[in-house]
């Protein structure tokens, strides 16, 4: 066992440590006999993880805790290339297991005392324990016989089948009918421009509400996420700090993290609008990443520090990214899926940004470019991952009726999507596609007479290739598993192909702005204002928004 220790007044760093309470001090001190425990339910013997207070396959409040073998199935792993934390350089592996008793059940840890070269998925894993501190925190190799690969566990829904839980309409009048988009603004975007977030949140708003025809005392909303109490480069403050500057007096209001990124914000405004709680929302997002990471590099801001309760930190899995490249890999295991697949994304967003002037990257890029970049987290290199940037993105909705007398033609909302049918936790939920895609992209479809082939544009969210690639096939713009074909040689989502998509550059090359921008640059396309990259003819948009977090999708269609 690998310790940490205390010696002369030296402590040696170690990986990121979990905060022991209540509920999860068994797991995580388990370690110290050798042996691996889950929560348990009494009454149907299923294994739960994360521990919680009630069962979720029964129901069933008789919980308790099991001793399990410690072998499991590898599912997936990624080489981390570029995050280090104290205690653990890159590179590492981050891994995904199945739990052998319950398959369900899987763990993100860490594979050790094994060549990242020999790891191949389905194969038998068995944990050893490291301590550090009080934790034991458990790790897993490959056992020393090795048979056949076992076959990677299947989701509880097979990804053609979530339509079959999606929740018929609950009333024959939809809110979507009550609403129109009539503004939207854009502060200037760009890498470190080392300017106060607040400063872009006013820029993109009095963009917004001049785009509309409207004065600050026309605005009686104000819609954000993910709100105040998020200032480390991904808030400006919320409702609270953009009040305070320019005094609008909501008579409703929203903000918070937990809904999916912007276009949550956006559809809570459309609902309070529908609902008769205001007349004009103005919905923003405020990113400013690039020159939060200056000032951490500077020292000039403190990362918060102590212990975490997260159940994927504490292996170094610390983005995004890492979760989500272990999607991509099954992905490429169940349907050969390529590198070179996720490579058309790429040189697509590229290419359309070569023709917008706010985006950040616009040099040409070639497959070559792509697959020599340096590697981020396998299979993932560096175009893979979308754009750090700063800005701002702000978005009005009116009540339909006042939209006939504004500056701009309205756009109007068609259906939204949004329910959630699979597990939320990043690791526990879907393997083959970005987790919280395939719910959302079929309970859209039952809103909607309109079909995938009715679309025009598509702005489709890319914080990853293999963001974009899950929309594509959630959506039935190809079949599940067909990508591959789909996308080879990028002509069918070009800007003259079958399914043009993010047109302004994506996140991937305009710049990351978590969903915002891909509703801005819809409603550009909608509006006919989209200049050098404007699809001809676009009337039906589509617009989705998150990334592994809840997600949600917004069929858009023009008023002109």
């Amino acid at each position: 066992m690998r310790r940490s220790r205390a010696e002369g007044g030296f402590v040696a760093q170690t990986r990121p440590l979990p905060q022991l309470t209540a509920d999860n001090e068994f797991f995580w001190t388990s370690g110290a006999d050798g042996r691996l425990r889950f929560q348990a339910c009494e009454s149907c013997s299923a294994l739960i993880h994360p521990p919680q207070p009630v069962c979720r396959h029964c129901r069933g409040r008789r919980l308790g805790t099991r001793v399990v073998s410690g072998y499991a199935t590898l599912i997936g792993f990624t080489v981390n290339h570029r995050f280090s934390l104290p205690g653990m350089p890159a590179p590492f592996v981050i891994a995904q297991v199945a739990i052998e008793e319950d398959p369900r059940v899987r763990l993100t840890t860490n594979a050790v005392e094994c060549d990242p070269g020999d790891l191949e998925l389905g194969m038998r894993m068995e944990v050893v324990f490291e301590q550090a501190e009080d934790v034991w925190v458990p790790l897993f190799r490959p056992v020393a016989e090795q048979g056949a690969p076992a076959p990677l566990p299947h989701d509880e829904i097979e990804p053609e089948q979530f339509c079959r839980h999606v929740r018929p309409m609950a009333t024959a009048e939809k809110f979507e009918d009550k609403v129109a988009i009539t503004g939207i603004g854009m502060s200037e975007i760009g890498r470190r421009l080392m300017k106060p977030p607040l400063e872009l949140t006013v820029q993109a708003c009095e963009q917004a509400i001049a785009d509309a025809g409207l004065s600050i005392e026309d605005i009686d909303g104000l819609s954000t996420w993910p709100g105040a109490g998020q200032l480390s480069g991904f808030s400006e403050g919320g409702v609270t700090a953009l009040e305070s500057a320019i005094g609008i007096r909501p008579t409703w209001y929203n903000g918070g993290g937990e809904t999916f990124g912007p276009g949550g914000s956006v559809i809570a405004a459309m609902l309070a609008v529908a609902g008769g709680l205001a007349r004009h929302v103005l919905c923003f997002r405020t990113i400013w990443e690039s020159t939060y990471g200056e000032l951490l590099k500077s020292g000039r801001v403190t990362p918060p520090g102590g212990r975490t309760t997260s159940w994927v930190l504490p292996f170094g899995a610390t983005s995004a990214a890492h979760i989500l490249a272990q999607n991509a890999q099954r992905h490429f295991h169940r349907y050969g899926t390529t590198k070179q697949t996720l490579g058309w994304i790429a040189l697509n967003q590229r290419a359309n940004a070569a023709l917008n002037p706010t985006a950040i990257y616009r040099d040409p890029m070639t497959m070559e470019d792509y697959l020599d970049a340096r590697p981020i987290t396998t299979p993932f290199g560096l175009y893979d991952c979308d754009v750090p940037c700063d800005a701002a993105v702000a978005v009005i909705v009116s009540a339909r009726e006042t939209a006939r007398d504004l500056a701009k033609p309205p756009v109007y909302v068609e259906a939204v999507g949004t329910q959630i049918i699979e597990r939320l936790e990043w690791d526990q939920s879907t393997l083959t596609h970005e987790p919280q895609v395939l719910g959302q992209s079929a309970h859209l479809w039952s809103r909607t007479s309109l079909r995938p082939s009715d679309v025009d544009v598509a702005q489709l969210y890319d914080g990853f290739t293999f963001n974009c690639l899950s929309w594509l096939e959630g959506l039935g713009f190809c079949g599940i598993g067909e990508a591959k074909d789909f996308l080879d040689g990028g002509k069918n989502i070009a800007r003259d192909g079958l399914l043009p998509i993010n047109t302004h550059g994506g996140q991937l090359s305009h710049g990351r702005t978590h969903g915002m921008g891909l509703i801005h640059e819809a409603i550009t396309q909608l509006r006919g204002e989209g200049g050098a990259r404007q699809v001809p003819g676009a009337r039906i948009g589509i617009a989705t928004s998150g990334g592994l977090t809840p997600s949600g999708v917004l069929l858009l269609r023009s008023g002109a």
